[in-house]
């Protein structure tokens, strides 16, 4: 008998998109299972994580989970698609006509240490995909990601020729914010262990987002107080 592969085919009992909206039962499942495999990709990455394993986590078989998830890739690009587009949306919200930078970046940077705190296994899984070149991923990244950072370059632009901000290049600037915020989340255990305590606690956050916002702001010329 052969064995089943992690990208097997998904059973013939799936239904067929779009022919009926999906059950409150349904949808409990699916959520219980992209909690679960946001876990062991943030930790195994997607070659050493298992439909099995993760199945095995929810309770349910690896013949249900396919029901849900016709294979890795799929359960592994929709949580992908979960973190990405959660971080899209709070970057649009922030960056649409914003007409305060201090404001506006106060907001950013709370919102993506927030997200470090309370759901760092999104930016791991991220890091890992990234790491790897992108293997799985480029595509959305270019379709979806680049819009966004280009709406923020934009307004940070608009700002410079208002005299609100210094000129600095606002694409790197961005990809710094980015890289910072997010190691608050990919390196917190290296932190916690630095600062000799079992784990990061809100203040940590805390005051990593003082010192980061305080850090971009003088960089664009903004008076901190």
């Amino acid at each position: 008998m052969r064995a089943h592969s992690d990208d097997a085919p998904a059973p013939s009992n799936v239904p067929p998109n779009g022919t009926r909206a999906p059950t409150a039962s349904r949808l409990r499942k699916e959520q219980n299972i992209l909690k679960e495999a946001e876990n062991q990709f943030a930790v195994f990455g997607f070659e050493g994580a298992s439909l099995e394993g993760i199945a095995n986590a929810v309770g349910i078989s690896r013949h249900n989970l396919l029901y849900y998830f016709p294979s890795k890739e799929v359960l592994y690009r929709r949580v992908l698609d979960d973190v990405v587009f959660g971080w899209l949306a709070g970057m649009e919200d922030v960056w649409r006509e914003p007409t305060d930078p201090v404001k506006a970046l106060r907001t950013y940077i709370h919102g993506k240490l927030r997200s470090s705190l309370e759901r760092p296994n999104a930016a791991k899984i991220f890091a890992k995909e990234v790491i790897a070149g992108a293997p799985r991923y480029a595509d959305v990244i270019a379709a979806r990601v680049k819009p966004v950072l280009d709406l923020e370059v934009k307004t940070f632009e608009t700002w410079a020729q208002k005299g609100l901000v210094t000129r600095l290049d606002f694409t790197h600037l961005m990809f710094v914010i980015w890289t910072v915020t997010q190691a608050y989340a990919e390196h917190q255990t290296q932190f916690a262990i630095l600062l000799g305590k079992p784990a990061l606690d809100e203040s940590d956050y805390d005051k990593a987002e003082e010192v980061i916002t305080r850090l971009v702001l003088s960089g664009l010329g903004q008076k901190v107080d």
